[in-house]
């Protein structure tokens, strides 16, 4: 095939609206950290996807939220630089939210060329779905094209990509068209883990814990990857080993799970928990884990 339009594409919205879960459907492939608790995904993740003539280069973003934090501005700043990066993006609004999450988008937007994607429509019946689209149209000027879709059952996600595709640039492909993403794997990696510990922590933990990859041994048939999971404060290191190791344990498994089912191969995985108080409010300590904060 040769590729004749690309370009990126950015997906933003509220945080826990659906993105991640959404890009993994449209590449149809686990890459994007994908949980039921807001402001799971930190940084831009990128995906491939080659639809009829066009390469298109999504860009998965944190939710758009206002906190004071170190590591919020952060994340705020990665998905307003990802929009005023991309040729296109898409602004998913679940299908049960008000408008007041798009209205906040338009005003970051500042005209920036965009398709709404009204997602999660399985969950309405059909009339439903009509009325929350009528709601929307006063705004129509605003926006490219409004595609109601389901991640879920895949409908109108075809849809979406011939919209995209026909929105890029004339252009060469950008990437090389058998790769899926631009992360590497020992990034991915770095995200199975972190998704496997928004599962089986609650509370405050998946937000006050990252992972360091301190070992990463590609071969053939077996990655062998030593990582640590460094949290904030000792009780909370307690939280995550569990009573005889069992937090770990079903964190360990489940990550592995996830990484052998991506490469393929067996995967040795062994994991560590230490404490570091001030790794998310420092921004040297934020650096190590990739977060570039400015000054």
């Amino acid at each position: 095939m040769t590729i004749t339009k690309a370009g990126f594409v950015a997906i933003l919205g509220r945080p826990n609206a659906g993105k991640s879960s959404l890009l993994n459907a449209l590449c149809r492939d686990h890459l994007a950290l994908v949980s039921h608790k807001a402001n799971a995904t930190r940084k831009r993740l990128q995906c491939i996807v080659i639809h009829n003539n066009a390469q298109i280069i999504f860009v998965d973003t944190p939710g758009i939220h206002h906190q004071e934090k170190l590591l919020n501005a952060y994340m705020l700043g990665e998905s307003l630089r990802a929009l005023g990066d991309c040729d296109i993006c898409v602004f998913v609004a679940p299908i049960h939210d008000s408008l007041a999450g798009y209205k906040e988008f338009l005003q970051l937007a500042h005209g920036r060329k965009h398709l709404l994607a009204l997602t999660k429509i399985d969950t309405m019946r059909h009339d439903e779905v009509l009325a929350r689209i009528a709601q929307y149209q006063p705004l129509a000027q605003h926006y490219e094209a409004l595609v109601p879709l389901s991640a879920y059952n895949q409908h109108n996600l075809h849809t979406l990509l011939d919209l995209l595709a026909q929105n890029l640039p004339d252009s060469p492909a950008l990437f090389d068209t058998e790769i899926a993403t631009t992360e590497n794997l020992r990034s991915l990696y770095k995200e199975m883990i972190r998704e496997a510990i928004f599962e089986f922590m609650s509370d405050e933990i998946p937000y006050e814990s990252d992972v360091l990859i301190k070992k990463f041994i590609e071969s053939p048939h077996q990655d062998s990857i030593a990582a640590d999971i460094v949290v904030c404060k000792p009780s909370q290191k307690a939280v995550v080993i569990g009573k005889n190791g069992s937090s770990i344990r079903r964190i360990g498994l489940r990550a592995r799970k996830m990484m052998e089912e991506f490469g393929g191969k067996k995967i040795r995985l062994d994991l560590f928990v230490r404490v570091d108080s001030k790794w998310c409010k420092d921004r040297n300590k934020m650096r190590d884990f990739g977060y570039n904060v400015e000054d």
